[in-house]
């Protein structure tokens, strides 16, 4: 089971046409960032998600997130064949 840095209903989309989620549901706040790489969604529906921006709202930080094509486990073929161990995230 893949476990995700931020948990997000990847049908959910704003006004920008992007998913949004809010920061507090991060396992790791410190690793969403603009520009980064994350695994999002649920642990039945995984998905690697580029992080675009964070956006203060009176309600809570929303991040919105660019979900990129593949699966999980094309990425860690990829991350295997560039040489990352098989234990990296």
């Amino acid at each position: 089971m893949t476990s995700v840095d931020i948990t997000a209903d990847l049908n959910s989309e704003d006004e920008t046409g992007l998913v949004w989620t809010f920061l507090d549901e991060a396992r790791d706040q410190s690793l969403i960032v603009p520009g980064e790489m994350v695994v999002a969604g649920s642990t039945l529906t995984p998905t690697v998600c580029q992080v675009v921006d964070l956006v203060a709202k009176p309600a809570g930080t929303i991040v919105h997130l660019r979900p990129l094509p593949g699966t999980i486990d094309q990425y860690r073929r990829l991350g295997l064949r560039l040489g990352a161990s098989p234990a990296t995230r």
